[in-house]
């Protein structure tokens, strides 16, 4: 006899080539389950903690800014830390500190950690070609270099337009188990996936313009990068980081079928250890139990490097995109599809995560997120 069975519902493409979990109606409750829909994933947890003492500051909530965010029907939280205190945190009524959310493309500020230690042990040089340690990868990236890679420089068939339901990054979903392939069974490793991507047709992939051409992709190549180079698995980079920052609950981290980190964007935490991964960034990479990860200097460097025009944030203020982290005068930080940003001020030690889920067709709203960063800005350029 044979056994009934049917598409899983939550994975199965609806509607304008989209996965039922990112639908409008359906986002918010996916955006906080992604890490129970997603196909294939890892789950991380510390052995230590780190501590975090309740001493808030409501003067941050008297800023206008930041009124106008937590008001707003997006809204899910808002968390402000410095060096082991919380100084201000604000839940949704539909949203709590116990619960996950996906944190999207700022998962690419994991490889900030990476590369900055494979540069600190002089086993890579970010003037090299991928070719030089990717034989395999296609023309898309085989002649670009380590830092134009960093820095989302350079220009390639993979396209990230979210208001095209055919974009690069949405057919890129079946690798890593956000949605069901159209052939059922049809499996393909990341790598697999990368090394296809080819340069856009008689044309060179040096970008000759200041302005970024950001493609998921390139976080995803450099991961490949990381685990040649090094040697050893992308979940064990992953797994040094979170013993480092101390989560107290898990990283649930997507993965590829065979269990490759999805570094480009497969990242879930609850909103404390989304502040505790902000605070890591604003020690230079120093962890609990004198653990370290990153480095110092290549975290510096990235306030320095000049990078690629990512966003205007006001009139001649830009948001710059500079060695897989964005920033802008002296933070750093990132953005994640659907409404969430980190922001740390390396200069100030002040850490600032905001959750939100926008609701329209294609998970963008270019002014609501250039008020969220501007509203993280605020916050974290002040002194408390």
């Amino acid at each position: 006899m044979k056994l009934k069975s049917e598409p899983n519902p939550n994975l199965v493409v609806l509607r304008d080539n989209k996965p039922k979990w990112y639908l409008p109606e359906h986002r918010r409750n996916g955006y906080r389950n992604l890490h129970k829909i997603n196909r294939y994933g890892l789950l991380l947890r510390s052995d230590l903690v780190l501590s975090l003492a309740e001493n808030y500051n409501y003067n941050i909530e008297k800023i206008s800014s930041v009124q106008k965010m937590i008001n707003h029907k997006y809204f899910c939280s808002l968390i402000v830390g410095k060096k082991q205190e919380i100084i201000y945190e604000k839940y949704a009524k539909d949203f709590s500190k116990n619960t996950p959310q996906t944190i999207m493309s700022i998962t690419k500020m994991f490889l900030n950690l990476f590369i900055g230690e494979l540069l600190e042990d002089k086993k890579i040089n970010l003037n090299d070609k991928i070719s030089s340690y990717l034989p395999n990868i296609g023309s898309g990236y085989a002649s670009a270099t380590i830092q134009e890679v960093l820095d989302m420089n350079l220009i390639n068939s993979y396209s990230e337009d979210y208001n095209d339901p055919y974009t690069s990054s949405f057919l890129h979903e079946p690798v890593c188990g956000w949605r069901l392939p159209n052939i059922l069974g049809d499996v393909m490793s990341q790598e697999e996936y990368l090394n296809n991507i080819e340069a856009k047709k008689n044309k060179d992939i040096k970008n000759t313009s200041n302005l970024s051409h950001y493609k998921s992709a390139n976080t995803d190549v450099l991961g490949v990068l990381v685990e040649k180079i090094s040697g050893k698995p992308l979940r064990d980079w992953f797994l040094k980081v979170v013993e480092a920052a101390g989560f107290e609950d898990a990283l649930y981290m997507g993965t590829d079928r065979f269990g490759m980190p999805w570094i480009s964007g497969g990242a879930c935490l609850i909103s404390r250890d989304f502040l505790r991964y902000g605070l890591l960034f604003s020690r230079k990479g120093k962890g609990v139990n004198n653990r370290k990860v990153g480095s110092e200097k290549f975290i510096n460097d990235t306030l320095k490097n000049k990078g690629t025009k990512y966003m205007e944030l006001s009139k001649d203020k830009f948001l710059y995109y500079s060695n897989s982290t964005m920033k802008s005068e002296n933070w750093i930080g990132h953005s994640g599809l659907g409404g969430q940003f980190l922001a740390i001020n390396l200069k100030t030690g002040i850490v600032a995560s905001y959750f939100s889920v926008i609701d329209t067709k294609s998970g963008t709203d270019e002014d609501y997120k250039r008020d969220m960063i501007n509203m993280l800005a605020d916050i974290v350029n002040e002194k408390y």
